[in-house]
């Protein structure tokens, strides 16, 4: 009787736990919105998608941030995206099991390095490589604080999530299946290009999915090289200034301006807004993904 009443306590406590930390985001969420709802009610929806940010002025126009984080965010998308697949399809159907083992704790260990730290090296090399060589080449001119530095920056910060995922998710179609292409007549490249990838697609969306909104925000590295112009860039050597960027570097100096304060604050609840979407939609696929291999 005791040890049926600890079961059923431990149970409880457990349940409790879970669904505390599932409710967190959205307790977050509504905190975020209550205090930043307060610039709606002073200021019309289309003033804060303008391109006017001056708060000296009370003029909080969203659009350059939105702008410069879809360009950082699509442009290291593009970059990681090609690189990560083939990384991927490599470990997966080409390198021997020594390998693998050897390899992928590396593109794991991307991932647990600090954000501060790939923003020091950004600073470092990135910054140095796009001013003295990549725009002189194109007959561009920059500081190299730039779209581009935090685009490449960004891209090998998302690696290991889009290798990692694409890597299982390719692993998981079944063997007998390629074998069937084998017996075909196909070789190994034809039966990845139109039997793994095929079957695996879903997979690869919902990991661009996941490194999308780890990219979209990533904050410290990416407000160390993107340069920090609150102006819309017109080419990726243009500086730009991303919605992390913005809340991580104005936020703790300006909460004693209720304006300004409510304004960053809803920034922060877009910016959840679209992480939460994202997150949720890849969660979806991968669980559409799990119910047809069973």
């Amino acid at each position: 009787m005791e040890r049926r009443l600890k079961d059923a306590l431990a149970s409880k406590l457990m349940l409790i736990a879970t669904v505390l930390s599932s409710l967190t985001v959205f307790f977050i969420a509504l905190a975020l919105f209550q205090k930043g709802s307060f610039i709606l009610t002073t200021r019309p929806l289309s003033h804060l998608f303008s391109s006017s940010w001056q708060p000296s002025k009370s003029q909080f126009g969203f659009y350059p941030f939105i702008i410069g984080t879809l360009w950082v965010t699509g442009l290291a998308m593009v970059l990681a995206i090609p690189v990560s697949l083939l990384c991927a399809i490599y470990l997966a159907e080409y390198a021997s099991k020594s390998v693998r083992d050897i390899l992928k704790p590396l593109v794991d260990l991307l991932s647990g390095i600090p954000s501060v730290v790939y923003g020091v090296w950004g600073v470092l090399v990135i910054v140095p490589i796009i001013r003295d060589y990549v725009a002189p080449a194109v007959g561009a001119t920059t500081t190299g604080y730039s779209i581009l530095a935090g685009g490449v920056l960004l891209a090998i910060m998302v690696f290991p999530i889009v290798i990692s995922v694409s890597e299982e998710v390719f692993r998981s179609v079944p063997y007998e299946v390629q074998e069937a292409s084998f017996a075909l007549g196909a070789t190994r490249w034809q039966t990845v290009k139109h039997v793994v990838i095929r079957k695996g697609l879903p997979g690869i969306i919902a990991a661009v999915i996941l490194g999308f909104s780890r990219a979209f925000g990533e904050t410290m590295a990416v407000l160390m090289v993107v340069g920090n112009v609150a102006r819309a860039p017109s080419t990726v050597f243009d500086p730009g200034y991303t919605l992390p960027a913005l809340i991580a570097n104005s936020y703790g100096e300006m909460m004693s301006i209720p304006l300004y304060d409510s304004a960053l604050l809803l920034a922060a609840f877009i910016l959840l807004l679209v992480v939460f979407s994202f997150n949720v939609a890849a969660r979806i696929i991968l669980m559409r993904i799990e119910r047809r291999m069973r």
